[in-house]
């Protein structure tokens, strides 16, 4: 599974940003699709998780200013980023786990990672 994502940037605290990111290979199964970040000098941490069916979770950082979205016909999974903070600065990267369940969001946990797309959120 290859993973490309695209739509970091720099904006202004309270900006938004959406970020993309489509699967493709062997996409059959891809019961889940999220989103982690790495800040400078901080280990990666899960920001988004969407589950195949619909459901999903997030990290009590973003709660109520990120929305992650599915479009599986597609294999792509979108993070809307609203109201950002400059600490929201960091590379994010998209991961995929093909099987279930998903026994921790540690990023562990995941099986195929794309390369990061940096967002800098400016004070």
């Amino acid at each position: 599974v290859q993973l490309q994502a695209s739509g970091g940037g720099l904006v202004q605290a309270g900006g938004s940003l959406r970020l993309s990111c489509a699967a493709s290979g062997q996409t059959s199964s891809l019961y889940v699709m999220g989103w982690f970040r790495q800040a400078p000098g901080k280990e990666r941490e899960f920001v988004a998780l969407g589950w195949s069916g619909g459901s999903t979770l997030y990290a009590d950082s973003v709660k109520g200013r990120f929305t992650i979205s599915r479009h599986n016909g597609w294999n792509t999974v979108y993070l809307q980023m609203n109201s950002l903070k400059p600490e929201d600065t960091a590379v994010y990267y998209c991961a995929v786990r093909l099987r279930g369940p998903l026994p921790t969001t540690r990023d562990y946990a995941m099986d195929y990672w794309g390369k990061g797309t940096q967002v800098t959120v400016s004070s």
